[in-house]
């Protein structure tokens, strides 16, 4: 073999050699973005789904565990930090309950007082009429506070049965009959013939619609109007309470259901509720695997949903 014939094997070889380095580092790169990226999909749905758990990577590559490790170590601070606040936040929520439970008694006996009082008309009547409606107000305010508190802290136990709401909406609404011929409403009421089922609680679905209802005629009594309909579909079932009131601004429109929140209208102080009713309704809607959801144009129409589980067999 001559020299030109050497040099040329030996370059061959080198150019053999440096295609094998170069497809290995490819490859080895190839396989590493793989497995970054995968490693990315899975934080991410851990940290989407807000899943108790870790990150998972089957590798040999000391760099790869490295990082994953790490990561372990920040998921594991925010599980303690979650644990930690949900246990603080279960902690105020029976606080919460327990103040409120231990006022209503005291309360109580105010009230009792100050019937007997206005039974034997001790004092300036009017006065301690008044006083019985003050001391009411708070007392409703309280039994308010202890029923979501209750809500919250997970002690109210609800019972799920199967139920017809047509027959809840109903008896519902007649309970509003006298208010509603006495402010001169105009009411709609589209509720279909034949049964429609659903999974809830009577008491809890009932309150729901009393809050509901009781919202529409105080905040929509301009539009002298409310429309109760029913509707379903194939896992769903939907109540609609509407009324063409004042409505609520886009920026207000989740804000109604958060705890002690109220439309302010100077013009009518008497329209003001507590700011719990709908935080309540919204709370029993969840519990019991539904939700409230809210669409509102000013002065044309507003309309409180409630959907429900749909009874299945």
């Amino acid at each position: 073999m001559n020299g030109q014939a050497v040099i040329f094997f030996l370059l061959f070889c080198i150019g053999v050699l440096i295609l094998v380095i170069c497809g290995q580092w490819a490859f080895f790169r190839a396989g590493t973005r793989k497995k970054i990226s995968g490693m990315t999909g899975e934080l991410k749905k851990i940290l989407d789904e807000d899943r108790d758990s870790y990150l998972m990577v089957f590798t040999d590559q000391k760099e790869l565990m490295g990082l994953a490790a790490q990561i372990n170590r920040l998921l594991e601070k925010h599980l303690k930090t979650k644990a930690d606040f949900n246990r603080s936040e279960i902690a105020s929520k029976r606080m919460l309950s327990n103040i409120s439970h231990d006022i209503k008694t005291p309360m109580t006996v105010v009230l009792g007082y100050l019937e007997i009082m206005r039974l034997q008309g001790g004092g300036d009547v009017v006065m301690v009429e008044k006083a019985e409606q003050k001391a009411q107000h708070v007392m409703e305010l309280i039994n308010e506070f202890f029923t979501l508190a209750k809500l919250e802290a997970g002690d109210m136990d609800l019972k799920l049965s199967k139920l017809d709401m047509g027959s809840v909406c109903r008896e519902t609404a007649v309970g509003f009959y006298e208010i509603l011929t006495e402010k001169d409403f105009q009411v709609e009421i589209a509720l279909p013939e034949e049964a429609v089922f659903v999974q809830g609680d009577p008491e809890a679905l009932q309150r729901i619609l009393l809050n509901l209802i009781s919202n529409a005629i105080r905040y929509g009594w301009e539009g002298g109007y409310l429309g109760i309909t029913l509707r379903e579909e194939e896992k769903a079932v939907y109540v609609d309470i509407m009324d063409k009131g004042k409505g609520i601004e886009k920026e207000f429109a989740e804000n109604v259901f958060e705890r002690l929140f109220t439309m302010d209208d100077s013009r009518s102080r008497k329209v003001q509720g507590n700011g719990l009713g709908l935080t309540i309704a919204r709370n029993l809607a969840l519990q019991m695997g539904g939700d409230i959801l809210l669409e509102s144009i000013p002065y044309e129409r507003t309309t409180f949903t409630l959907r429900l589980r749909k009874y299945m067999q």
